[in-house]
């Protein structure tokens, strides 16, 4: 593979602390921001970054949106959905096609920096490990022309050793098929 890597850190913490220059939400395909990560950020950024969220959906799964940070002071919020309708159960490939999507749009916004949450381990229903490797391998197999750094953020400990357990498998991987 040749062309640029992301750069991959993991934090355990609020999304709200990053410093990046935009933060992913795990929405749902109406835009409504609910609870869980959405809550926080809905709660942090003030009610029109709700708005314009369900202004622009339907927001089909493997695609996201943008909106602005609100009272936050990222750049913007994408909204990139796991589920079509709120609190539903999802297969762990909702998050891998979530993934991209968030990495496609910060990528082509020109953004050097975005913060990504565990993406469908709450409501949806996926568990960690199988959401980071998803989340992992579609870091590592995206190809960006802007972006750098991806911030893999979350408050639940289980999540971020989900992370760190799967950036270990994958560069183990990497290093043995050399």
């Amino acid at each position: 593979m040749n062309g640029e890597r992301l750069q991959i850190s993991v934090v355990q913490g609020s999304i709200l602390e990053v410093q990046v220059q935009a933060i992913v939400n795990a929405a749902n395909s109406r835009g409504i921001m609910g609870g869980g990560v959405a809550g926080v950020i809905k709660r942090a950024a003030g009610p029109e970054v709700d708005e314009e969220a369900r202004r622009q959906a339907p927001i089909p799964v493997g695609s996201a949106i943008l909106t602005s940070g609100g009272r936050t002071r990222y750049q913007a919020v994408i909204h990139a959905p796991t589920m079509p309708e709120p609190a539903m159960r999802i297969a762990p490939q909702n998050v891998a096609r979530a993934t991209r999507a968030a990495l496609a749009l910060a990528d082509a916004r020109g953004f050097a920096s975005v913060a990504i949450p565990g993406m469908g381990t709450g409501v949806g229903g996926v568990a960690h490990a199988d959401a980071a490797a998803m989340m992992i391998k579609a870091i590592r197999a995206f190809v960006p022309h802007a972006l750098q750094t991806v911030v893999l953020v979350d408050v639940d400990p289980a999540m971020v050793q989900a992370w760190r357990e799967a950036l270990k498998d994958t560069t183990r991987l990497e290093k043995g098929q050399r």
